[in-house]
């Protein structure tokens, strides 16, 4: 469903993301790992298309996605969360999720200027953004205004967006990442729920360990902006290479992989 084929980024003489080719599949969660600094986010940035690729490409279903802005790649099916929750805080929960319904249907429901089709689009729409949050258990909350929900609560509803906009693919960028202990397990079990979704590619990246333990399928490990480990997570994680990006024993062989 998604691969990038020499994925490459330069900031003057660094190259923070280093000719990463990779395929991503349908039914499938994936980690991406490594220590700070090792590229991960702006990986998920060039996917995405926050950052402009100095080399390589990304395909989405066959596709190039070169050239298209953020938001194309999101109408193509790129779903994107961030460290920081990206929302209106302003407006209430279903308004922002009835905001993402409309985004996917722009187009399709704009059938002319009456009054009927208006109220019709408006409950169709209205429906539907209901719908994604009895599923994301915050129907309770749809009333109240963004900036007035907890943190948790607000990344949970940045995954609402997600479901909302249709995404084909979900990419999660350190998900718990300010969470307390008691609100993690939530934005977890949601991520948990759309595994369930074989339709989907779920791209993660997470520092902890056990997070990823339980919910990868599959572990790539990135280092200095190089793809140096990719298998499964039993076998990732044990591998020296793996060891040694974290633990800095030595020196790590970007050829060097499971």
């Amino acid at each position: 469903m998604l691969e990038t084929k020499e994925l490459t980024v330069r900031f003057g003489g660094h190259v923070a993301v280093n000719a990463v080719s990779c395929a991503f599949q349908p039914g499938t969660l994936t980690a991406i790992v490594g220590p700070n600094g090792a590229g991960k986010t702006t990986y998920f940035n060039l996917i995405s298309g926050q950052i402009k690729a100095t080399e390589g490409d990304v395909f989405l279903n066959g596709q190039s996605l070169a050239g298209l802005s953020p938001s194309a790649r999101t109408r193509a099916g790129l779903g994107r969360a961030f460290q920081l929750t990206n929302l209106f805080p302003n407006l209430s929960v279903l308004e922002n999720v009835r905001l993402a319904v409309q985004a996917t249907r722009a187009g399709s429901h704009f059938r002319g200027l009456n009054l009927w089709s208006i109220w019709s689009d408006h409950k169709a729409l209205t429906g539907r953004a209901e719908e994604v949050l009895e599923a994301v258990a915050m129907k309770d909350k749809r009333h109240m205004a963004v900036a007035s929900l907890p943190h948790g609560d607000q990344r949970k509803l940045e995954v609402a967006l997600l479901m909302a906009l249709e995404s084909e693919v979900f990419m999660f960028d350190e998900p718990t990442a300010g969470m307390s202990a008691d609100e993690a397990p939530v934005i977890l079990n949601l991520i948990r729920q759309l595994k369930d979704d074989k339709r989907k590619t779920i791209l993660l990246v997470e520092h902890k360990m056990d997070v990823v333990r339980e919910l990868a399928d599959r572990i790539i490990v990135l280092h200095n902006g190089a793809l140096v480990a990719d298998g499964d997570p039993a076998t990732v994680i044990a591998s020296p290479v793996v060891q040694e990006a974290y633990l800095g024993l030595a020196p790590v062989n970007a050829g060097e992989g499971v």
